[in-house]
């Protein structure tokens, strides 16, 4: 984000005037500015000064400047202003919405000290902060303050959270608290978060991050629980003042931080998770920032000064114009506002998750904005205002999106649906669906409330092109699926979803309720359908009638008017709803019933008396009919009785409206009495179930209100006697039994024997039962009775009336079965027989009569057949083993398998008919091996083979005629049933036959009789294949004998004789039929040739005409002429084509001279208008007088022609003074010198040349050398003698030329004379530019020769100064090279410098290069690595340069593994505190630390050097710009480390400083970020257990085992072991006075920091020895002891030690001991 100053909107004063406080209004329409004299000025969003008013104190008697406005906000709704006060009090401004409304304090909250700083994050809710510590709320609709928390602590700052649902509270003491409203499922901590290192003036709550500022000029952005996660360090900066306010961006991705005159912007970026610093905003003389205010939209910052100024700055990252009509302005990588130009109108767009907006697109009309974040997506409504933030993982950008629905977009993406309702951050739904086509979509987002329905929402999409799913998209669940039997290609809902319209594409119309899951077809053919708005009236068109359906519950109630044309639109407004149609050209409309529609939205919208009152307007039909219908189920279902009376009452339904009217008589009298409606009075609800025939529920509500009697009378008034008596069973009722007696008398009186039987069977008295049933005419209830009880099967006359009964109602079974009981088999079996019950008859005959079973099964098998059951009958045939009728069940029945299986158990002679007739079947069914077996089986062969002929089959025919007759037999038979087939005409089956029998050639015959010629060829083609060309030409000539011509010229072509074709045609003058065959199938000019020979036939003007219509006239005439027919081409020329006369007369002539006779010829030629052809045969018979005779009176132009032919043959006899006279009297004079030249008579051909064409002269001379140069040293002779003459003819050019041109690679002293002869005469003859040419030539050929000199004097006699230098360098005369350049041409001295330095470097001559260019002789030297030289020569030069020439030998060193000899290097020549050696002296450092064998007295001297290197190093450092940067810092903490270690080793050499040495390998161990670890905890352990400190030695070796693998491990581990076990061994470490490990320098209890001794490390305590640098200490113990065994052991390497400390501190304390 960028801020770009827009305009000042206070201008500052001279003096001090400080903005004490700013605020925006949430709504963006009002800027609050509060200055030092305590008023209030407000602005409009444009900047324009509208408004102000003064704030009061809290007392008027302590005066207007009695305090100070710390803090003010504006409330949620933009309408009043919260202002804090120093005089303890806050008050609240209602301002009102408009400018100039009265300024009136609505709300005032007194405190007990002064307010600091204030915030109105939420409606009514007011959070402030006070100079006592505290942080209270004050609530505006209480009117009462009280605490959230308190601190000791002034309170300098507050800060909310985005949502406004938290606040930061900043502390003088640096405390920065955080307290929630509301959490927000953050789980993140309240209460203390951090310690600001200075009080938090500048505080700001950013989306990821806290970001903290003050006095110490550093920016710090803390985490979410308080970790510091980035710093901005501006300490340093002198030119930056304090950081006095900060403002997070109403988006959180931003933060400003101000300070004096400027403005700091930090910038969230998202990819790095990190704060990014922008360039910040400085403005001279702006002065310090005391207020900071941020636009609610985020593209406005303003900013108020100390000087009272307040400035507005734009902020924004990128602007763009989409399409001209919106502005795009992104405030911040997740905001962005959009603007419409045109009207003026904003929306904010913003992510609620700080995602960064990629791009903002406008679609849909330009009405809806859709934009992508990373993680989710936001749609917009821009009329309604209304935006959206939801989930979307990124699929390239390849949604669609659909917004024909106001309230919801539609986005469609790889199959899948999404719905978006606006305004709403969660995904309404998503189903997966191919058909993304709006007229297959349907959504309905609560267009129409309903009485007891909060939320409506439901979706109609298609599963599958015919399946149709609704969702309820409040539950997500699946309310319906409508498959339907062909595509659907438009549906749509209902406004309140319940009812679903669809088309298919046989233009049906269907109606789909969605409660009852019922589909209707509703029209037939329908080419327009639409739900009129705000109602459920369908408006449809059916081909030319008008379709409304006014009470869509009725879809077979419809109302069609006439119409022409096609609806357009449904139009709905100001009470009036139109069909618009159109009629051609014209638009019409039809008004529908409004009070039908009227109707439909009052019954919708639950107003029935509206409905009645309107459909009491209206006279009865089919539609009004359905409408009360409809109001009555409705009005019931409401209680609403009166609506429901009258309804019924309109209805006709006389009994339903009196019981109903006697209803509402008892609700009403209940509603007098005890108030309410009455419809919960128990009889009320009573009758109404009643209505509805739930009889149960009506019963319920009785009992429920202990009303037996009533609920008794109600069921006898039904005579619902059955639930009447268990109403009385249940409530033991006394008067049971008088109802069970008069139910009894009732059902008597009214006939019910039946009844009244099941009633006295209830009651027990099964023989009342019985007589009851009997006289009911119901026998078989009164034997089903008698069977289950032995008492009554025991009264015989009972038995024999019940089984009278049962025979006599034909109830053979029942009677059976009664028998069966009274153990009478025999007439049971009777009984069953007369029956039919042939199961129960077998199993009782099976058991009593075994030898009746066979019959009776028989029996059965007729009985089933007479019954058609013929598939049953079978089994029980084969069990009355009565085989024939089984067959004849199984054939009739169909079964064909058992008939098949039977068969096979019966004997031949018994099952062959059957077999005939099963083959027969399965024949038919073209099961034909089946058949085949079948009529083998049954000794029907003929039958199987006529089967097989029928069927074609003839291969089948034949194997089972082979298999069943002799070969010759089949023959015969076969022969005989083809000529059968012959005679009848069937030539298919009887060339099929003969072939079968292997008889093609009689099949071959039959055709050939039958003059079927097809046939016959297709056979041949078959079977004699070497005949068949023969056949087609014999068949074309006997055809065209025939004259039947068309047949003929087919078998002519198909015997590849298209000729013979042509030939017939031309016979029989059929030209345009030779004429097409020869086109169709000739050559390329067959066709050509027969159109000649047509038009040749006919001859004269028929012939022009015909060549002419085939484009053939000029090609003929050529064929003509071409084949000597000079009569018929002169014919076709004359008549038709003039214009080819001369070609025809000049191929005469042609022809002519062929044949000898000139003379004729002549003539043609001259016909032709071709005279030359003439002379040339003259010519070419060599007789040269006719020759020129002719070409003298016909073409003059060939007369050179005749001269240049003489001239030619006169040469040839060697006649050269003729032949040259001839081509002199011709002007061809060229063509002498090239007979010349062929007769290699050069001299004669120059001479030709030289005098008459002398242009030609320099090219014939050329090639007059390279002839001589060919013919070699003669050659070159002749060149040089050529040259001579030319040079004495004073032709200096060729003379040159010719010198030049001399080539003898072996005779160097004659190429020097030829090249200086050149040279010579064009200097001396020729100028200067060709000069210059010859000398650019001669010049390198001498220069490749060696006479270097030679050609620069040359050179230098042109002034060619650079060629003649470049001579010299090349014979490597460099002083004359450089005298040259210095003397001639200064420019050049340069040149010849730069080319000797190249020179000396590619001969390796390093020290002359030295004195020319030092630089490049040192690089050289480190290319060869000749690095002593490399020094010694860079010593002599500067510090700089010897120092990158010992950088460079110590990096090569290092390389190669010997970074001692490194260091000796910077021992040597010093430390330079150059940048660029840093990781140089590191590596060194590195490297000495890290190798083996140091820790001993002989490594001292390698350790002091280390030392003494960075002790050079550092005091270079502090003396250049590196001083106190890390760098710095760390190269003094590697020098302590450096002498802690030559101290060690030095301590080592003397016995008595073994605890010296101990000390320092401990102290060490405080630097392992610099050496080690493992290295130094095992030198330490060692060292601690040399001098005995085991308790020190075991942790530090124990330590060591825990980080390294090396091979010291083993030794130790074992060590370590044993010392474990030992329980007298503390594993502690020792502690010292400060209660804290005695080698520590920071004391655990008070986090105090000793120096550490000089000579132990150990932090030095009590007794010290300091020295003149500050932070230099020594152990005074320490100090004495080592001094003492110095002077006692005189160790030089201790006395090293004493002398680099005397160094390094700036001198020793007072003592007498010298260093000599």
């Amino acid at each position: 984000m960028q801020l770009r100053h827009v305009r000042t909107l206070l201008t500052p004063q001279d003096g001090a005037a400080k903005v004490t406080c700013m605020a925006w209004a949430p709504n963006n329409a009002k800027f609050a500015v509060c200055t030092v004299d305590r008023v209030v000025l407000l602005y409009d969003e444009h900047g324009e000064r509208r408004d102000k008013f003064s704030t009061k104190p809290t007392d008027p008697k302590y005066g207007r400047k009695s305090y100070v406005v710390k803090g003010m906000a504006f409330s949620p709704d933009s309408t009043k202003i919260a202002v804090g006060q120093t005089d303890n009090i806050i008050f609240v401004y209602k301002i009102g919405e408009e400018w100039g409304d009265k300024k009136v304090i609505c709300n005032k909250f007194i405190q007990t000290s002064a307010v600091t700083c204030l915030l109105w994050p939420e409606e009514n809710t007011i959070v402030f902060g006070l100079v006592e510590g505290k942080v209270r709320l004050a609530n505006t609709k209480t009117n009462k303050s009280s605490t959230i928390y308190g601190t000791d602590s002034y309170v300098v700052s507050l800060a909310s959270n985005i949502s406004g649902k938290g606040i930061l509270s900043g502390h003088a003491d640096g405390t920065i608290v955080r307290y929630f409203f509301d959490d927000e499922g953050s789980g993140e901590s309240q209460g203390k978060l951090v310690i600001h290192p200075c009080p938090p003036y500048a505080m700001a709550w950013a989306s990821n991050s806290i970001v903290a500022a003050g006095c110490d000029k550093k920016m710090v952005a803390y985490g979410k629980e308080g970790h510091v996660i980035q710093t901005f360090d501006y300490s340093r900066d002198s030119s930056e003042k304090e950081f006095t306010v900060a403002a997070a961006s109403p988006g959180g991705q931003s933060v400003v931080i101000g300070s004096f005159d400027r403005l700091r912007v930090l910038n969230w970026s998202p990819r790095r998770s990190a704060w990014e610093e922008a360039k910040p905003k400085e403005i001279p003389h702006l002065y310090t920032i005391t207020a900071l205010a941020w636009k609610r939209d985020g593209s406005r910052l303003c900013a108020g000064t100390l000087c009272g100024g307040v400035e507005q700055f734009d902020c924004c990252l990128r602007r763009s114009i989409y399409k001209n009509k919106f502005e795009m302005t992104y405030v911040g990588p997740s905001q962005v506002i959009v603007k419409n130009l045109s009207t003026g109108m904003r929306v904010v767009l913003k992510s609620h998750y700080g995602y960064e907006i990629d791009e903002v697109k406008i679609l849909g009309k330009e009405r809806y904005l859709v934009a992508h974040t990373s993680d989710t997506l936001l749609l917009g409504d821009l009329s309604s205002t209304k935006l959206s933030e939801v989930a979307w993982q990124g699929s390239g950008g390849n949604e669609k999106f659909f917004f024909d629905n106001e309230n919801v977009c539609m986005i469609f993406n790889a199959g899948e649906l999404t719905l978006v309702e606006y305004g709403s951050n969660e995904i309404l739904g998503s189903v997966r669906t191919e058909f993304m086509n709006p007229h297959l979509i349907s959504v309905r987002i609560n267009e129409r409330r309903q009485q007891g329905m909060e939320e409506n929402k439901r979706l109609a999409y298609l599963v599958d092109i015919k399946t149709i799913a609704t969702v309820d998209l409040m539950g997500s669940y699946n309310i319906g699926t409508v498959g339907h039997d062909s595509k659907i290609d438009w549906l749509e809902l209902n406004e309140t979803g319940h009812k679903l319209l669809f088309r298919d594409k046989k233009m049906k119309l269907h109606l789909y309720d969605i409660e009852s899951a019922t589909k209707t077809t509703i029209l037939s053919y329908c080419s327009y359908v639409q739900w009129v708005p705000g109602s459920d009236v369908v408006v449809a068109q059916n081909r030319n009638s008008l379709c409304v359906w006014y009470n869509i519950d009725t879809p077979e109630r419809v109302t069609m008017f006439p119409m022409k044309g096609d609806i357009v639109d449904l139009e709905r407004s100001n009470g009036k709803t139109e069909v618009i149609v159109t009629e051609g050209v014209n638009t019409v409309s039809y008004t529908l019933d409004e009070g039908l529609i009227e109707f439909g939205t009052a019954i919708d919208d639950g107003d029935y008396h509206r409905a009645v009152a309107f459909l009491e307007t209206l006279e009865m039909s089919a539609e009004t009919e359905a409408m009360w219908k409809t109001l009555s189920r409705l009005a019931l279902e409401a209680k609403q009785l009166h609506i429901a009376e009258r309804c019924f009452a309109a209805l006709g339904h006389v009994s339903k409206a009196r019981f109903l009217h006697e209803t509402n008589e008892i609700a009403d009298q209940v509603a007098k009495e005890y108030g309410g409606d009455g419809t919960d009075y128990y009889q009320v609800r009573v009758r109404l179930a009643m209505l509805e025939k739930n009889y149960k529920l009506a019963e319920m509500i009785f009992l429920e209100q202990n009303a037996v009697e009533e609920a008794m009378e109600m069921y006898q008034e039904l005579h619902m006697w059955d639930e009447c008596i268990s109403v009385a069973e249940a409530k033991g009722h006394p008067a049971l039994e008088k109802l069970r007696q008069g139910y009894y008398e009732w059902l008597l009186q009214t006939q019910q024997e039946e009844r009244a039987a099941e009633v006295q069977e209830g009651q027990g008295d099964l023989q009342a039962a019985i007589g009851l049933y009997l006289k009911a005419g119901l026998p078989a209830k009164a034997a089903r009775l008698a069977t289950g009880r032995e008492e009554l099967l025991g009264n015989t006359d009972l038995v024999n009336r019940i089984a009278t009964a049962l025979i006599r109602g034909d109830l053979f079974e029942q009677a059976g079965e009664l028998f069966e009981k009274i153990r009478n088999p025999q007439r049971a079996l009777e009984c069953y027989r007369k029956g039919s019950s042939f199961l129960k008859a077998v199993e009782l005959a099976r058991s009593v009569f075994p030898a009746e079973v066979v019959k009776l099964e028989e029996a059965w098998g007729d009985h089933l057949v007479q019954q058609k059951q013929l598939d049953a009958a079978i089994n029980h045939y084969i069990e009355a083993r009565c085989a024939i009728k089984a067959i004849e069940a199984a054939i009739g029945a169909r079964q064909w398998k058992k008939a098949v299986y039977i068969l096979e158990t019966q004997d031949k002679k018994t099952a062959s008919k059957y077999y005939l007739r099963v083959a027969q079947h399965y024949a038919a069914l073209q099961e034909y091996e089946i058949a085949e077996d079948l009529y083998v089986k049954g000794d029907h062969s003929k039958e199987a083979i006529d089967m097989y002929t029928q069927a074609g089959r003839w291969e089948q025919a034949h194997k089972l005629a082979s298999k069943c007759m002799r070969p010759e037999d089949v023959s015969v038979l076969y022969i005989t049933q083809a000529q059968e087939m012959e005679r009848q005409g069937k030539y298919k089956e009887a060339e099929r036959l003969f072939i079968t029998v292997d008889e093609p050639d009689l099949a071959i015959t039959m055709y050939k009789k039958c003059k079927m010629y097809d046939e016959m060829i297709r056979l041949l083609g078959k079977y004699h294949k070497d005949l068949l060309s023969d056949t087609h030409l014999h068949l074309g000539k006997e055809l065209e004998a025939e004259g039947r011509l068309q047949e003929a010229e087919y078998h002519y072509l198909e015997a590849k004789d298209w000729k013979a074709s042509v030939n017939m045609y031309r016979i029989n003058s059929m030209w345009d039929e030779a004429y097409r065959v020869a086109k169709a199938h000739g050559g390329a000019n067959s066709h050509k040739h027969v159109a000649f020979l047509w038009a040749k036939s006919l001859g004269g003007e028929a012939a022009v005409k015909l060549l002419n219509k085939f484009g053939l006239l000029e090609m003929a005439i050529d064929h003509a002429a071409d084949n000597n027919m000079f009569d018929f081409a002169f014919e076709l020329a004359r008549l038709s084509l003039k214009q080819k006369l001369p070609e025809v007369h000049f191929k005469y002539g042609s022809f002519l001279e062929d044949e000898g006779k000139f003379e004729e010829a002549e003539v043609q030629f001259v016909k032709a208008g071709k005279p030359k052809e003439a002379v040339l045969m003259y010519a070419h018979a060599q007789n040269w007088v006719a020759a020129q005779r002719v070409a003298e009176a016909h073409d003059p132009d060939s007369v050179v022609l005749v001269l240049v032919g003489q001239a030619d043959a006169a040469f040839k006899q060697k006649e050269f003074q003729k032949a040259e006279a001839l081509l002199l009297r011709a002007q061809r004079l060229d063509l002498a010198v090239k007979h010349y030249k062929e007769a290699a008579m050069w001299s004669d051909a120059l001479r030709v040349c030289k005098e008459f064409l002398p242009g030609d002269l320099e090219a014939l001379q050329e090639e007059y050398e390279q002839e001589v140069a060919k013919k070699g040293p003669r050659g070159v002779e002749g060149i040089l003698e050529q040259a001579r003459e030319w040079e004495q003819a004073g032709e200096f050019a060729r003379a040159v030329d010719c010198y030049l041109k001399v080539r003898d690679p072996g005779n160097n002293p004659l190429m020097e004379k030829c090249w200086m002869k050149a040279a010579e005469l064009s200097i001396k003859f020729l100028g200067q530019p060709r000069s210059i040419e010859v000398m650019r030539l001669v010049g390198p050929q001498l220069v490749s020769i060696g006479k270097f000199n030679v050609a620069a004097e040359l050179y230098l006699n042109l002034d060619l100064i650079k060629e003649a230098i470049d001579a010299f360098m090349e014979g490597e005369e460099w002083n004359k090279a450089k005298r040259v350049a210095k003397e001639l041409d200064p420019r050049y001295e340069e040149y010849v410098d730069q080319h000797y330095k190249d020179y000396l470097k590619d001969q390796g001559k390093v020290d002359s290069l030295v004195g020319v260019d030092v630089m490049a002789a040192l690089d050289m030297y480190v290319e060869r690595e000749q690095w002593e030289k490399c020094l010694e020569t860079a010593a002599k030069q500067n510090y700089k340069v010897l120092h990158k020439y010992v950088a460079l030998y110590a990096t090569h060193l290092i390389r190669e593994g010997c970074w001692d000899k490194a260091l000796s290097l910077y021992v040597q020549h010093g430390a330079p505190s150059n940048a660029q050696n840093f990781n140089i002296y590191k590596r060194l450092f590195v490297e000495m630390v890290n190798v083996p064998g140091m820790n001993c007295p002989e490594a001292y001297h390698s350790w002091a050097d280390l030392r003494d290197v960075l002790f050079n190093l550092c005091e270079n450092i502090v003396k250049s710009s590196e001083a106190n940067t890390p760098a710095h810092e760390e190269f003094e903490t590697m020098l302590v480390v450096a002498h802690y270690y030559a101290t060690r080793s030095a301590a080592q050499s003397i016995k008595q400083l073994d605890t010296v040495a101990a000390k320092l390998s401990i102290a060490l161990l405080r630097h392992t970020e610099l050496i080690p670890a493992d290295k130094a905890f095992y030198e330490a352990g060692s060292a601690a257990k040399g001098v005995g400190w085991e308790n020190m030695a075991f942790i530090f070796l124990n330590h060591f085992l825990d980080l390294t693998d090396e091979e010291q491990r083993e030794e130790t581990r074992d060590w370590v072991l044993t010392v474990s076990m030992d329980q007298r061994l503390e594993q502690v470490l020792p502690r010292d006075e400060r209660d804290t490990y005695e080698a520590s320098l920071v004391a655990a209890s008070t986090g105090v920091r000793s120096l550490p001794c000089l000579i132990t490390g150990y932090p030095v305590l009590r007794n010290k020895v300091e020295f003149k640098r500050p932070g230099k200490e020594a152990n005074k113990e320490s100090w004495n002891k080592f001094l003492m065994a110095v002077k006692v052991s005189h160790n030089p390497s201790c006395q090293d030690v004493l002398k680099f400390i005397n160094q390094w501190c700036g001198g020793l304390p007072g003592t007498n001991f010298s260093f000599q």
